[in-house]
Protein backbone atom coordinates (compact mmCIF):
# COMPACT_ATOMS: atom_id res chain seq x y z
CA UNK A 1 0.00 0.00 0.00
CA UNK A 2 1.14 3.75 -0.74
CA UNK A 3 0.75 6.28 1.43
CA UNK A 4 0.38 9.97 0.50
CA UNK A 5 2.79 12.23 1.07
CA UNK A 6 2.35 15.72 1.70
CA UNK A 7 3.26 16.96 -1.24
CA UNK A 8 0.82 14.71 -3.05
CA UNK A 9 -2.03 15.95 -0.95
CA UNK A 10 -1.32 19.63 -0.61
CA UNK A 11 -1.46 19.49 -4.47
CA UNK A 12 -4.44 17.60 -4.79
CA UNK A 13 -6.09 20.34 -2.96
CA UNK A 14 -5.56 22.89 -5.84
CA UNK A 15 -6.40 20.61 -8.37
CA UNK A 16 -9.87 20.00 -6.34
CA UNK A 17 -10.40 23.44 -6.17
CA UNK A 18 -9.50 23.72 -10.56
CA UNK A 19 -11.63 21.29 -10.82
CA UNK A 20 -14.56 22.87 -9.00
CA UNK A 21 -14.13 26.57 -10.54
CA UNK A 22 -14.18 24.71 -14.07
CA UNK A 23 -17.31 23.14 -13.03
CA UNK A 24 -18.78 26.26 -12.10
CA UNK A 25 -17.84 28.43 -15.09
CA UNK A 26 -19.18 25.63 -16.98
CA UNK A 27 -22.23 25.81 -15.15
CA UNK A 28 -22.61 30.21 -15.67
CA UNK A 29 -22.21 29.54 -19.54
CA UNK A 30 -25.08 26.87 -19.66
CA UNK A 31 -27.22 29.50 -17.56
CA UNK A 32 -26.53 32.54 -20.41
CA UNK A 33 -27.14 30.25 -23.68
CA UNK A 34 -30.29 28.24 -21.86
CA UNK A 35 -33.26 30.40 -23.03
CA UNK A 36 -36.69 31.12 -21.37
CA UNK A 37 -39.22 28.41 -20.62
CA UNK A 38 -41.86 31.60 -21.45
CA UNK A 39 -45.58 29.31 -21.46
CA UNK A 40 -44.34 27.93 -18.16
CA UNK A 41 -42.79 31.48 -16.51
CA UNK A 42 -45.70 33.49 -17.88
CA UNK A 43 -48.64 31.00 -16.39
CA UNK A 44 -46.45 31.60 -12.99
CA UNK A 45 -46.40 35.07 -14.08
CA UNK A 46 -50.46 35.23 -14.25
CA UNK A 47 -50.53 34.02 -10.81
CA UNK A 48 -49.90 37.09 -9.08
CA UNK A 49 -52.84 38.70 -10.01
CA UNK A 50 -51.72 41.67 -12.60
CA UNK A 51 -53.09 40.21 -15.58
CA UNK A 52 -52.32 37.81 -17.90
CA UNK A 53 -48.42 38.70 -19.36
CA UNK A 54 -47.98 40.38 -22.63
CA UNK A 55 -44.89 38.27 -24.02
CA UNK A 56 -41.97 40.13 -26.45
CA UNK A 57 -38.85 39.89 -28.36
CA UNK A 58 -36.50 41.41 -29.43
CA UNK A 59 -35.58 41.35 -33.01
CA UNK A 60 -32.80 39.00 -32.53
CA UNK A 61 -33.61 36.23 -34.62
CA UNK A 62 -32.65 33.99 -31.46
CA UNK A 63 -30.60 33.55 -28.28
CA UNK A 64 -27.40 33.06 -29.82
CA UNK A 65 -27.53 36.03 -32.23
CA UNK A 66 -28.59 38.11 -29.13
CA UNK A 67 -25.35 37.22 -27.01
CA UNK A 68 -23.30 37.67 -30.46
CA UNK A 69 -24.73 40.87 -30.78
CA UNK A 70 -26.60 42.42 -27.52
CA UNK A 71 -27.22 45.79 -29.09
CA UNK A 72 -30.20 43.96 -30.99
CA UNK A 73 -31.84 43.22 -27.31
CA UNK A 74 -32.53 46.73 -26.93
CA UNK A 75 -35.10 46.90 -30.37
CA UNK A 76 -38.04 45.28 -30.02
CA UNK A 77 -39.72 42.63 -32.87
CA UNK A 78 -42.51 44.56 -34.45
CA UNK A 79 -43.51 41.26 -36.74
CA UNK A 80 -47.33 40.54 -37.06
CA UNK A 81 -46.66 37.70 -35.57
CA UNK A 82 -45.61 39.37 -31.79
CA UNK A 83 -47.56 40.80 -29.31
CA UNK A 84 -46.14 44.30 -28.84
CA UNK A 85 -48.87 45.87 -30.62
CA UNK A 86 -50.97 44.68 -27.77
CA UNK A 87 -49.16 47.01 -25.75
CA UNK A 88 -51.48 50.33 -25.15
CA UNK A 89 -51.78 52.92 -22.75
CA UNK A 90 -54.30 52.06 -20.13
CA UNK A 91 -53.82 54.61 -17.51
CA UNK A 92 -51.39 52.89 -15.31
CA UNK A 93 -48.49 54.93 -13.68
CA UNK A 94 -45.39 52.17 -13.45
CA UNK A 95 -44.97 49.26 -15.83
CA UNK A 96 -42.94 45.81 -15.06
CA UNK A 97 -41.08 44.20 -17.31
CA UNK A 98 -39.27 40.79 -16.41
CA UNK A 99 -36.89 40.59 -19.36
CA UNK A 100 -34.12 37.41 -19.68
CA UNK A 101 -30.93 39.09 -20.19
CA UNK A 102 -27.61 37.37 -19.54
CA UNK A 103 -29.45 35.12 -17.03
CA UNK A 104 -32.88 33.87 -18.43
CA UNK A 105 -31.78 31.04 -14.91
CA UNK A 106 -32.00 34.21 -12.52
CA UNK A 107 -35.44 35.39 -14.22
CA UNK A 108 -36.82 32.04 -13.76
CA UNK A 109 -35.84 31.74 -10.30
CA UNK A 110 -36.46 34.78 -9.08
CA UNK A 111 -38.57 37.16 -11.35
CA UNK A 112 -41.99 35.99 -10.11
CA UNK A 113 -40.84 36.48 -6.25
CA UNK A 114 -39.80 39.82 -7.22
CA UNK A 115 -42.88 41.05 -9.40
CA UNK A 116 -45.15 39.86 -6.59
CA UNK A 117 -43.00 42.22 -4.04
CA UNK A 118 -43.06 45.00 -6.29
CA UNK A 119 -46.48 44.46 -6.21
CA UNK A 120 -47.09 44.55 -2.31
CA UNK A 121 -44.75 47.63 -1.89
CA UNK A 122 -46.45 49.78 -5.30
CA UNK A 123 -49.90 48.70 -6.02
CA UNK A 124 -51.68 50.58 -3.26
CA UNK A 125 -50.21 53.45 -4.22
CA UNK A 126 -49.78 53.30 -7.53
CA UNK A 127 -51.75 51.77 -10.85
CA UNK A 128 -49.94 49.07 -12.02
CA UNK A 129 -50.06 48.14 -15.87
CA UNK A 130 -50.21 44.54 -16.88
CA UNK A 131 -46.98 42.77 -16.74
CA UNK A 132 -44.75 42.42 -19.52
CA UNK A 133 -42.52 39.44 -20.20
CA UNK A 134 -39.48 40.04 -22.62
CA UNK A 135 -36.96 37.67 -24.09
CA UNK A 136 -33.32 37.87 -25.93
CA UNK A 137 -34.02 41.73 -24.09
CA UNK A 138 -31.51 43.88 -23.09
CA UNK A 139 -32.57 46.89 -20.43
CA UNK A 140 -33.25 49.81 -23.43
CA UNK A 141 -36.25 47.09 -24.57
CA UNK A 142 -38.03 48.86 -21.67
CA UNK A 143 -38.04 52.05 -22.91
CA UNK A 144 -39.92 50.91 -25.95
CA UNK A 145 -42.16 48.71 -23.70
CA UNK A 146 -42.69 51.64 -21.22
CA UNK A 147 -43.72 54.00 -23.55
CA UNK A 148 -46.04 52.10 -25.74
CA UNK A 149 -47.93 51.33 -22.29
CA UNK A 150 -47.96 55.08 -21.69
CA UNK A 151 -46.65 54.69 -18.11
CA UNK A 152 -44.55 57.42 -16.55
CA UNK A 153 -41.89 55.26 -14.71
CA UNK A 154 -40.91 51.83 -15.95
CA UNK A 155 -38.66 48.92 -14.14
CA UNK A 156 -36.76 46.35 -15.62
CA UNK A 157 -36.00 43.37 -13.70
CA UNK A 158 -33.50 41.36 -15.82
CA UNK A 159 -30.85 38.61 -15.03
CA UNK A 160 -27.59 39.80 -14.73
CA UNK A 161 -24.54 38.23 -16.58
CA UNK A 162 -23.33 34.89 -13.86
CA UNK A 163 -20.14 34.65 -12.78
CA UNK A 164 -18.48 31.42 -11.86
CA UNK A 165 -20.00 31.73 -8.06
CA UNK A 166 -23.38 33.28 -8.89
CA UNK A 167 -25.55 32.54 -11.37
CA UNK A 168 -28.98 33.46 -10.49
CA UNK A 169 -28.56 37.20 -9.86
CA UNK A 170 -31.04 40.05 -10.55
CA UNK A 171 -31.01 43.59 -11.47
CA UNK A 172 -34.08 46.30 -11.38
CA UNK A 173 -33.28 49.19 -13.60
CA UNK A 174 -35.44 52.23 -12.98
CA UNK A 175 -36.35 54.78 -15.67
CA UNK A 176 -38.41 57.96 -15.67
CA UNK A 177 -40.65 59.35 -18.42
CA UNK A 178 -39.51 56.09 -20.88
CA UNK A 179 -38.52 56.84 -24.43
CA UNK A 180 -36.23 55.45 -26.87
CA UNK A 181 -32.73 56.61 -26.39
CA UNK A 182 -32.19 56.78 -22.90
CA UNK A 183 -28.73 56.11 -21.81
CA UNK A 184 -28.04 53.90 -18.52
CA UNK A 185 -26.94 58.00 -17.31
CA UNK A 186 -30.73 58.04 -16.86
CA UNK A 187 -31.67 55.41 -14.83
CA UNK A 188 -31.12 53.85 -11.45
CA UNK A 189 -29.97 50.21 -11.20
CA UNK A 190 -30.77 48.44 -7.92
CA UNK A 191 -28.63 45.32 -8.29
CA UNK A 192 -27.31 42.10 -6.62
CA UNK A 193 -31.03 40.87 -5.94
CA UNK A 194 -30.83 36.77 -4.87
CA UNK A 195 -32.00 34.51 -2.39
CA UNK A 196 -29.07 33.69 -0.95
CA UNK A 197 -25.87 36.24 -0.51
CA UNK A 198 -27.49 39.24 -1.83
CA UNK A 199 -30.31 41.77 -1.92
CA UNK A 200 -33.33 40.07 -0.75
CA UNK A 201 -36.33 40.29 -3.13
CA UNK A 202 -38.70 42.49 -0.76
CA UNK A 203 -35.87 44.63 0.29
CA UNK A 204 -34.92 45.12 -3.16
CA UNK A 205 -38.84 46.13 -4.05
CA UNK A 206 -38.94 48.27 -0.78
CA UNK A 207 -35.47 50.15 -2.42
CA UNK A 208 -37.73 50.89 -5.81
CA UNK A 209 -40.79 51.87 -4.33
CA UNK A 210 -38.79 54.38 -2.11
CA UNK A 211 -36.61 55.68 -4.83
CA UNK A 212 -39.67 56.20 -7.05
CA UNK A 213 -41.52 58.03 -4.52
CA UNK A 214 -38.00 60.04 -3.98
CA UNK A 215 -38.69 59.59 -0.14
CA UNK A 216 -34.80 58.62 -0.58
CA UNK A 217 -31.66 58.81 -2.50
CA UNK A 218 -30.05 55.11 -2.79
CA UNK A 219 -26.47 54.92 -1.24
CA UNK A 220 -24.28 52.18 -2.78
CA UNK A 221 -24.99 49.96 0.09
CA UNK A 222 -27.71 48.99 -1.62
CA UNK A 223 -28.16 50.15 -4.55
CA UNK A 224 -25.75 50.97 -7.63
CA UNK A 225 -26.06 54.19 -9.77
CA UNK A 226 -24.98 53.87 -13.35
CA UNK A 227 -25.30 58.05 -13.35
CA UNK A 228 -26.97 60.67 -11.74
CA UNK A 229 -30.59 59.29 -9.96
CA UNK A 230 -33.86 60.56 -11.48
CA UNK A 231 -35.22 60.95 -8.67
CA UNK A 232 -34.34 63.51 -5.81
CA UNK A 233 -35.33 63.24 -2.20
CA UNK A 234 -37.82 66.32 -3.13
CA UNK A 235 -39.41 64.53 -5.60
CA UNK A 236 -42.98 62.90 -5.48
CA UNK A 237 -43.68 62.11 -8.95
CA UNK A 238 -43.61 59.04 -9.99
Amino acid sequence: MIEPTERSVSAAVPMARELEFRAMHAAAGDTVHAPLAVPEFAAEVAEVGLGNPVCVRSVAADRSEYLREPDLGHWPDLGAEQQFAMLQPSGADIGIVLADGLSPRALRGGGVAVLAALRDELGGRYRLAVPVIATRAGVALGDHIGQALGVTTVLVVIGERPGPAVADSLSIYLTKDPVPGRTNAERVRISGIRPQGGLDYVRAAQIAADVIAGARQPGPADVELDGAPLWTPNSRSA
